[in-house]
């Protein structure tokens, strides 16, 4: 009997609160150091995840999460454009 396929899950890093993977948006900075959304999931680099909520995406830029997350200097225009991807995405 095949044991049940585990689901992978993330953290949001805005909510704190676990999640599956296929639920939760990505950030990701490549090795250029450029930051932006991966709805695919796949791209290379480090990545962060993201409730699809509205709220946790307004967090992200009021309490600097991305510049918690990766460690880096974030500038104002990469959280707006995320915000911008996202909210446009919907």
């Amino acid at each position: 009997m095949p044991s049940p396929k585990k689901i992978p899950m993330r953290t949001c890093i805005a909510c704190r609160e676990e999640k599956p993977k296929k639920e939760m948006l990505r950030v990701v900075k490549n090795a250029a150091g450029e930051i932006r959304l991966d709805f695919s999931g796949k791209l290379p680099g480090r990545g962060a995840y993201v409730c699809g909520s509205e709220a946790c995406i307004r967090k992200l830029r009021k309490y600097r999460l991305l510049n918690k997350a990766f460690s880096a200097e974030v500038s104002d225009d990469v959280y707006a454009a995320i915000e911008e991807d996202f909210l446009g995405a919907k």
